[in-house]
């Protein structure tokens, strides 16, 4: 039977079946639901609960949430922070959706109300409604989990339809049953499948409790054999047998004597034997015992492996596998000589400086092949715990020797190269500051005893071959920096990494890709193409992404076409990688007003930095953007201050700083840029915009300024050079004091580019600008 009702706020509701007679209470957050809420609460406290298909829907329309639901009272509510609003409600009776009459700014749905009629003595009901409280008691004794008053409740409960809803409250049933008891507005039909659902959970309690039995069962199973087994070692001391524990612990006492290790570690792992002894073969301190004497065991406390101080074949093997590098050749052969005359060498700890892709993970290896020496690798990335270099103490669950120990272990020589890869990308938190942790691990005065925290023993690493790679030195600290010694793995000209191409990378790739000899060939002008044309980095990692894809498509055009062999030529290149990403000559081409090319260096290799200038009718503001940092900043502050002192001398009207706008930019805005290079940058570009003399186009510029005008000298010279040079720049000022590191930029750059030293700024303008300055100086 239904009964007509006019429209009601609906809720949708997640994962919960709401019936007639319960009393619920449930947390509403959703803006649709608290707007119903607070419409239902302005119209006799009556709302429509109806349960989401699927729980998951964060916001459902009208087809997912079901057609039957339950008519409910609003008794209370509670407001929680974070608007979310707890309701409790009081379920009345069945009902059915009709039509949607509303869904925005909260459903309004059309009802029937949905009743059967109770069939007072119908013994068809009766019988129904005996078998359910009997099985319903049942299941509540059994299941143990309902209280017993849920029986004593239903005592007093006469309709038939009620007791059928009060049970179902009770069951932990899935949504999709509970859904289908609340539709089942019949009670002869609901009796039924509740009786249902009844035994079929009063079966799995049954099956349950039966488990539980079992489970009981063997665990006094396994108290009763632990009894057995000790019955049985007391048994076998008796005869004289020996068991198994007694066979462990002289394996022990084997290992240790066979492991000669020092007397601080030999006396510690028997002593540590004896404790687990008599701390017996099940205990819970044994398994933490074994693990810490098999570590023990374990570290190659005496083995070595034996240098190879064949001077000439260890040249030979670094020059095979690596081009250039002359510094770190020549610091490798210098340590292997020095290592010849004197047997009682500390390892050097080194430290590769350089852009990324140049090879200084490959160059370590190579030290390594060439000493013969065990390699192992460390990166240091990321790494923000003390713990990880020192290890745990002890007294920790859980814990281990730090990687300093574990990568001895896996060296198995108490001499190898140990790489600690980008020591500059280390961090810390409360945890401890790693950093601070390799002080003692990286001073070849101190590492002779280098202690972990769970070994807690005297490691030897003094005869360790340290090497640490890091892309910049400005984030390593101080102390660790000083203890290392510093050797710089700058970026590749073009010559060079023609023949890194030539001789490594392509050589490589084949191998790699199994393609026989000579069925692919590449000709100079294909790589030289690549290089200029698809590359524009300090290392060699993106030259070596673009020959595989070269290669790539080459095998493909010769599986697709039956072609025996390709000869790759640069207009192969352009066929398989593209239109031309650059152009070697990028600098630009025309003088410009208040446009000047600065020079910068970063943990990527050097760059080239341009930077502009406007000037503009106003009160004197200057106007900084770019994404400049401090340094910068400051640079920019003290160009200004500079030009404003010296404005006569350079023909600028000397009240420009009350009636002129000063704008400096640096392009790429998004990209952060600091460092002390920019200030001769600055002033030249500053005098040029306010005195109208363009800038020559081939110039670039690196140097700091005083307000004095003394050009302070700077750092990464090389790599600087090497991006002018990549930029098709032809001159470059440079400080007078950076004359000494032109020696370290290869020939071939110091061939194309002149470099003029400045001392003084009016050096510097006299040499940037289009026509010479007039000036005092």
């Amino acid at each position: 039977m239904t009964d007509k009702i006019n429209t009601l706020p609906l809720i949708p509701l997640r994962g919960m079946v709401v019936f007639p007679e319960m009393i619920i209470h449930f947390d509403v957050g959703r803006k649709k639901s608290i707007a119903a809420l607070e419409e239902a609460m302005m119209n006799d406290q009556k709302i429509f609960l109806v349960t989401q298909k699927e729980a998951k829907v964060e916001e459902p329309d009208t087809e997912d949430i079901n057609v039957v639901g339950t008519v409910c009272t609003i008794k209370q509510i509670l407001r929680l922070p974070g608007d979310t609003v707890r309701v409790l409600v009081e379920g009345e009776d069945r009902a059915k959706i009709i039509e949607y009459s509303e869904s925005d700014p909260f459903f309004k749905v059309n009802i029937e109300i949905l009743q059967s009629k109770e069939i007072e003595d119908s013994k068809e009901i009766e019988a129904l409604m005996r078998s359910v409280k009997n099985t319903f008691d049942e299941y509540v004794k059994l299941s143990g989990s309902i209280p017993m008053e849920a029986i004593i409740t239903l005592d007093d409960v006469d309709r038939s339809s009620d007791l059928a809803d009060i049970i179902i409250s009770y069951l932990p049933l899935k949504q999709s049953k509970k859904q289908e008891l609340l539709e089942a507005y019949e009670i002869k039909e609901r009796l039924e499948k509740l009786l249902y659902v009844l035994n079929n959970e009063l079966e799995i309690v049954k099956v349950e409790k039966k488990i539980g039995t079992k489970v009981k069962t063997n665990i006094d199973k396994v108290q009763k054999e632990y009894y057995l087994k000790e019955q049985m070692k007391a048994i076998k001391e008796e005869l004289g047998e020996e068991d198994e524990f007694k066979k462990e612990i002289k394996e022990y006492e084997k290992k240790i004597k066979k492991a000669k290790l020092p007397k601080e570690a030999k006396e510690k792992a028997l002593y540590e034997l004896k404790r687990l002894e008599r701390s017996g073969s099940y205990s819970s301190e044994g398994n933490v015992i074994r693990n810490y004497l098999d570590w023990i065991i374990d570290l190659p406390w005496n083995k070595c492996t034996k240098d190879n101080i064949d001077i000439k074949k260890a040249r030979e093997i670094l020059d095979s596998e690596h081009y250039g590098l002359k510094d770190v050749k020549t610091r490798i052969i210098e340590y292997l000589a020095v290592k010849k005359v004197s047997k009682s060498l500390k390892g050097p700890i080194l430290c590769l400086v350089g852009p990324p892709g140049v090879g200084k993970t490959s160059i370590a290896k190579s030290i390594a092949n060439a000493l013969n020496r065990n390699f192992v690798r460390m990166s240091l990335g990321g790494v923000r715990d003390e713990a990880e270099i020192r290890g745990h103490r002890k007294t920790y669950v859980g814990a281990i020797p730090g990687r300093i120990v574990y990568g001895m272990k896996k060296a198995k020589s108490k001499n190898p190269l140990f790489l600690l890869d980008e020591i500059d990308k280390m961090s810390s938190d409360f945890r401890g500051n790693p950093a601070d942790a390799l002080l003692e691990v990286l001073d070849s005065e101190q590492n002779s005893t280098f202690r972990d925290h769970y070994l807690e023993l005297d490691f030897n690493l003094s005869q360790v071959l340290f090497i640490t790679t890091a892309n910049r030195l400005d984030t390593i600290p101080r102390p660790l920096l000083d203890r290392m010694e510093i050797i710089e793995v700058s970026g590749y000209t073009s010559e060079e990494k023609y023949n890194i191409g030539k001789k490594h990378l392509i050589p490589q790739q084949l191998k790699e890709y199994d393609v026989k000899d000579n069925t692919l060939t590449f000709s100079d002008s294909a790589i030289y193409s690549i290089i200029d044309n698809y590359t524009r980095e300090s290392g060699v990692r993106e030259l070596s992404r673009k020959i595989s894809a070269v290669i790539r498509k080459a095998i493909t055009e010769i599986v697709e076409k039956n072609k025996k062999k390709i000869n790759i030529t640069a207009v192969h290149i352009k066929k398989y990688l593209g239109v031309p990403m650059y152009t070697f000559e990028k600098s630009d081409k025309e003088d410009k007003i208040g446009v000047v090319t600065g020079l910068a260096w970063t943990g990527y290799g050097g760059d080239t930095l341009p930077v502009e200038v406007s000037a503009m009718e106003g009160d004197g503001k200057l106007q900084l953007t770019g994404q400049l940092g401090d340094v910068m900043t400051e640079s920019a502050k003290a160009a200004y201050s500079y030009v404003r002192a010296n404005a006569q001398q350079y023909k600028i009207d000397a009240t420009f700083y009350k009636n002129k706008d000063l704008h400096i930019h640096v392009p790429e805005g998004a990209v952060p840029k600091d460092g002390p290079s920019a200030g001769v940058t600055m002033v030249t570009a500053i005098v040029s915009s306010l005195s109208g003399i363009k800038v020559k186009h081939n110039v670039a510029m690196t140097g700091e300024i005083t307000l004095t005008g003394r050009v302070l000298p700077i750092g990464g010279l090389k790599e600087k050079s090497l991006a002018a040079y990549r930029s098709g720049i032809d001159t470059i000022i440079i400080p007078k004091d950076n004359e000494k590191d032109l020696d370290k930029i290869p020939k071939t750059v110091r061939k194309k580019i002149k470099f003029i030293p400045a001392s003084k700024i009016n050096d510097v303008l006299s040499n940037a600008l289009v026509r010479e300055m007039n000036n005092g100086h």
